[in-house]
């Protein structure tokens, strides 16, 4: 029957691509992202091929409706075990030119976003002396980033939030763990490419040892594994999927 697992950001990139891969395994899935519609559809494709999987809408920002959404969860799938914060966003600004809105807006998705999604879900996870939060940090969180105070900030605080947590839940059988993207070919990357923030995909790929931009998939099968019971000894750690690049 499998576990009941929450991803965050799960209508489109890599929250959607660690839905799939965790619905296929024969878990029961909650797709929550701020945009409904989207992950309706996306749901809904899911069911399509058999497997059990919800949509829940909610601004990861909002406390309220994060703790709606996770009520709504528990009602149709049941006591929630596994969460994986990929709900996020990036910006690009020089440090002169961030405005104070600015700041929080990034710090409040990327962050506290993830704070509220993991605290929310914790009281399942206590119960049942068994969980599995997985956070979606960044490799820029580690070697930084030119134009992206706010959102390495953000990220590096995912980082530090993951080691404390993973300390703290141990002794209940909760992991805790991060796994660090680098470059991955999404929705959002390839706004950011059309906007001339980041360069072409294609040929920033090339410079990677692995000669490729990542995809989702390889986020969500690393996420698959940090989730699964074989492992269940590991925690505390970030996950660098990267193609090779060293940080």
């Amino acid at each position: 029957m499998g576990r009941v697992a929450v991803v965050t950001g799960g209508a489109s990139g890599m929250g959607l691509a660690v839905g799939g891969q965790l619905a296929a395994r024969g878990d029961r899935v909650a797709l929550l992202d701020r945009e409904g519609d989207a992950a309706r559809r996306a749901a809904e494709a899911l069911r399509e091929t058999g497997a059990r999987v919800v949509a829940a809408e909610a601004d990861v920002t909002q406390r309220a409706a994060v703790d709606d959404a996770l009520a709504k969860v528990r009602a149709e799938l049941g006591p929630v075990e596994i969460v994986v914060t990929s709900a996020g966003l990036d910006a690009f600004e020089s440090f002169a030119d961030i405005t104070v809105e600015s700041w929080e807006r990034i710090l409040a998705i990327n962050l506290t976003g993830t704070f509220h999604c993991l605290q929310a879900a914790l009281p399942d996870m206590l119960a049942a002396r068994w969980g599995r939060m997985v956070t979606i940090s960044s490799s820029s969180a580690q070697s930084g980033a030119v134009r992206m105070a706010h959102y390495v900030a953000s990220k590096s605080g995912v980082i530090g939030l993951t080691k404390a947590l993973a300390l703290e839940l141990a002794p209940h059988g909760i992991t805790v763990n991060a796994i660090s993207p680098g470059l991955i070919d999404t929705p959002m990357s390839r706004r950011a490419e059309a906007a001339g923030d980041l360069a072409n995909l294609e040929k920033l790929g090339a410079r990677i040892p692995l000669r490729r931009a990542g995809a989702p998939d390889d986020i969500a099968a690393a996420c698959a594994f940090l989730c699964s019971d074989e492992a269940g000894y590991i925690t505390g750690q970030v996950v660098g999927v990267s193609g090779g690049m060293v940080l």
